[in-house]
């Protein structure tokens, strides 16, 4: 257990002392392109769904209450014929 501890304190002053220096270490892609990924990431999703809402022409979830009246019901030619002559 000793070595186990003794090896991970100095794995983690290790990784101290390099966040403490940094700013001369080369920058990982994270922080060199994070922000302009986010931003264009952000921008094309809104311009998809902008695009999505305005020209599809979709009708998203209208409610056909008081709107729509139901048809009258009318007998089908064959069916008429066939319970007549049935009884």
């Amino acid at each position: 257990m000793y070595r186990f501890a003794k090896t991970v304190a100095i794995l983690g002053g290790r990784a101290g002392r390099q966040l403490r220096h940094g700013s001369t270490a080369p920058q990982d892609f994270h922080s060199k392109y994070g922000m302009g990924v986010l931003v264009s990431g952000s921008v094309f999703c809104t311009a998809v769904w902008a695009y999505v809402l305005t020209q599809t022409g979709i009708v998203w979830n209208v409610s056909p209450v008081k709107r729509m009246t139901p048809k009258p019901w009318r007998d089908q030619p064959g069916e008429a014929e066939e319970s007549q002559s049935g009884r």
